[in-house]
This record gives structure tokens, C-alpha cells and sequence, in this order.
């Protein structure tokens, strides 16, 4: 009997454009570096072939991830380690590309401007955003709840569904009285709402700027919410682990004539007295299952920021898990941060 190591089983990819491939590989082939660290693979590359060699499920997993990639190149998206990451957990989840990440309707947010989900819970939380009228999205920080609200937002501003976008946040630190703060409401509000001006700047680019000057994408503070219905617009409550009860009910009421709501949260980060996300939790135990209420959660797996923090979540949660802490509505803990 021959003791000859048997042959390293492999698969040939076959694509229609050299160019592409060059551009799939990434420079110095660092995009096929990070699939090979994180799947256990061998990438080898030549013309308009690229050979995969290693197990039967990785071979399987590299290679989805490989044709999503491709795809994205076609479409004349960029490929950079975003991407593979986002490609990566949506491999993980059906190895056999058949769902992958690129296949998830893609939404435009402006003339040249593209979003996608980068994981499955995010492709989910879009879903739920295009059928519901009120979504909740609950999870830790890095998910995307807050990005991809405020791009589901621009995007239906760009298809005309919505007259306007309305940004919202519990401004906790001034105890909601903004009057003595300098400068006008907007100026005042500002800091508070700075990551959501973030997202819209990056799904949206430098038209955010022209649309808040003629008052189509509007801040207002949660306080000042009071008395107003909302028609024909895309509200999103940011931060909501810092409602009250009350707050939180006075929020969901404004909703008017084809409007519809996110509001995003993470119940473990509540700055309110006790960090006891009051008025997010009593909401989402009173409103689970009303019809077109929807509520995406999402978990430390789909942190999208540097991985660093990601590991940073799962760390914390780890340690909150033992210690006992009495349960809030619904069982879940209070957070000891």
C-alpha cells in the first residue's frame, strides 16, 4: 500500500474578466489573504481563474464569498475588507452563496450611492423597514441599527415615498432643557445628534447639506415633539434606551398619514437613573405583536465596526452574564455599565 500523501482537494473558479480579478484580489492580494486566514483556504489566482484549495465546507464557503465579490465588481461597487467581512457572514449563514449578501436588494440612496446589509440580521432589519410602518431595532453598538435607518431613510426620500426625514434623540445630558445652551435649536441639538448626521452625510453625501437647509431632513429634539403629527415623513428616534415611559408613548403617537418610525436602542446602555431603559422596554413588552410593529435584534455576531469591537461586546456581555443581576420586563438584565 502506498503511504504517498493523497492530493489537496481544490476548486476552479472561472470568471469573464481578467481585469476584475486583479481588482478581486485586492492589492498585493491582501482580499484574498483575509478569505484565506478566515475560512482555513488556499487562493491561488491566474488569468481569469482563481483555484480554491482546502475542506469540502471552506472550499464551499470561499467560493460564494468569491462570486458575491465578483458580482460587486461587476456592478462597479468597491471591493475592500468591508465587503469581505460582510460577504463572510453572509457565507457563514448559507454556505452555499445561494443567499449571499450581494444578492440582497441593494438600496440607493442617492444618484451614485448604494447600501447594502453586511450581514444577515441586517439584510432582515431591511426587510422588516420596507413592511412595517414602525420598526424597533435593538441590539449593541456597531450593528448598523442607527446606519442603515437613516439610509433606508434617504432612499425612500430619493424614490419620493416620503416628503421629509425627521432625526430625533432624548437629549439626557441637559436634562432636555436646551434653552440655556447658545445658539439657535439646531446648534443646540447638534451634539446630540451627531451620529445620525453621520450616517446621513455618508449614505447621502454633500445634497444632506442643501436638504437641511431647506428644512427636507429636519432635527427635532424629543422634547419638542410634543403636539406635532408627523405625515409623509421617515422619523427615527435614536438612542431610545433613554426614553421614559412617557417620552416613548408621546414619540410612537406622532406617527400621521404614510409615515413611518425606527426607533433604535440598546436596552444594556441606558444612562437613565439605574440604567434601566425604561421607556424602550415597557414599549417593547406592551407592543410585541401588534400588527405592523416589527422588532430586529441584533447580537455582539453582527457588530460591523473593527473587529476590535465586536470581541469588545461579546467581553462585556460575558461578563454581566453571571452576576445575578434582577430581570427588567421581558427577562432582560439590568446592564451594571
Amino acid at each position: 500500500m502506498s503511504n504517498a500523501p493523497s492530493p489537496k482537494e481544490q476548486v476552479t473558479l472561472e470568471f469573464s474578466s481578467n481585469g476584475l480579478i486583479a481588482a478581486l484580489g485586492g492589492s498585493h492580494g491582501r482580499n484574498f489573504a483575509r478569505i484565506e486566514q478566515k475560512l482555513g483556504v488556499r487562493i491561488a489566482s491566474r488569468g481569469n481563474l482563481i483555484a480554491v484549495e482546502g475542506p469540502a465546507a471552506a472550499r464551499e464557503r470561499a467560493s460564494a464569498v468569491l462570486r458575491a465579490l465578483y458580482a460587486r465588481l461587476e456592478a462597479k461597487e468597491d471591493v475592500g475588507l468591508a465587503e469581505i467581512e460582510a460577504e463572510l457572514r453572509f457565507a457563514s449563514r448559507d454556505p452555499s452563496g445561494v443567499n449571499a449578501g450581494f444578492g440582497t436588494p441593494s438600496i440607493k440612496t442617492a444618484s451614485s450611492r448604494v447600501t447594502r446589509a453586511r450581514s444577515p440580521a441586517q439584510s432582515s432589519y431591511l426587510d422588516l423597514m420596507r413592511t412595517h410602518p414602525l420598526v424597533f431595532g435593538i441590539g449593541p453598538a456597531g450593528t448598523g441599527k442607527t446606519y442603515l435607518a437613516a439610509a433606508f431613510a434617504a432612499h425612500l426620500l430619493y424614490e419620493r415615498k416620503v416628503e421629509r426625514i425627521i432625526l430625533s434623540r432624548p437629549a439626557l445630558e441637559a436634562g432636555e432643557r436646551l434653552g440655556f445652551l447658545p445658539g439657535d435649536l439646531r446648534e443646540k441639538i447638534d451634539p446630540y445628534l451627531r451620529p445620525l448626521y453621520d450616517a446621513l452625510f455618508e449614505v447621502m453625501g454633500d445634497q444632506c447639506t442643501r436638504l437641511m437647509e431647506q428644512g427636507i431632513i429636519e432635527v427635532a429634539p424629543l422634547a419638542f415633539m410634543r403636539g406635532r403629527t408627523l405625515s409623509r415623513a421617515f422619523v427615527i428616534l435614536d438612542e431610545a434606551q433613554n426614553t421614559t415611559t412617557p417620552q416613548m408613548k408621546m414619540a410612537l403617537t406622532r406617527l400621521g398619514e404614510d409615515s413611518r418610525m425606527v426607533v433604535t436602542g440598546d436596552p444594556s446602555q441606558s444612562d437613565l437613573p439605574g440604567a434601566r431603559a425604561e421607556g424602550l422596554n415597557t414599549a417593547l413588552d406592551i407592543l410585541n405583536g401588534v400588527e405592523g410593529v416589527a422588532i430586529a435584534k441584533f447580537s455582539d455576531a453582527d457588530v460591523v465596526r473593527h473587529a476590535l469591537v465586536s470581541r469588545i461586546v461579546a467581553a462585556y456581555t460575558k461578563a454581566d452574564a453571571p452576576i445575578g443581576l434582577p430581570p427588567l420586563p421581558g427577562g432582560r438584565r439590568k446592564s451594571t455599565s
